[in-house]
């Protein structure tokens, strides 16, 4: 672990697998071992967009509910596992929460009740394009208001920006 700067000791960086968490995830365990801070991983299960594939019809019967919830759990238990076991969480202290409900509430109730000192999250994520966002506005924005505490906000790097824009 990095030096004891006494700035950060519990840094949380949510997380949903899109390429801008995973930059924030990058940038969370560099920060982490800089500070000697321990990492909170959150991932939170939108369970507003499952309610709302059933409310459309989406699922064939309401019983696909459960055993899509069951799903999503497992694939953020895999994606989850898959960055705390790769290459740049080498020497980092981390926990791994996985929680349902809404990601903006849920990360800034994380965020008070562990006492945390910085949230490190990606500007955007998955659902960037979505008319949530549109009315709403982003999970990060609600994030900077809510969480009580500092909240750095990470964008893609250009390089992937540019490859993105001309795979358009």
């Amino acid at each position: 672990m990095g030096q004891d700067t006494g700035l950060f000791k519990k840094i949380l960086v949510p997380v949903d697998f899109s390429p801008c968490s995973d930059e924030a995830f990058h940038v969370a365990c560099d920060m982490a071992r800089l500070c000697g801070a321990g990492l909170t991983v959150l991932h939170v299960i939108d369970m507003g967009t499952l309610e709302s594939f059933n409310r459309l019809g989406l699922l064939a019967v309401p019983s696909d509910a459960a055993l899509q919830r069951r799903r999503l759990r497992h694939h953020a238990r895999l994606n989850v596992r898959r960055l705390l076991e790769s290459a740049v969480a080498k020497g980092v202290d981390l926990t791994r929460v996985i929680l349902e409900g809404s990601p903006f509430v849920e990360i800034a109730k994380t965020a008070r009740t562990e006492k945390v000192d910085l949230v490190v999250m990606g500007s955007y994520g998955g659902r960037s394009g979505s008319v949530d966002k549109i009315f709403f506005g982003s999970t990060a924005e609600k994030v900077v208001r809510t969480a009580g505490c500092p909240v750095l906000t990470v964008p893609l790097p250009v390089s992937a920006l540019q490859r993105k824009s001309t795979e358009a």
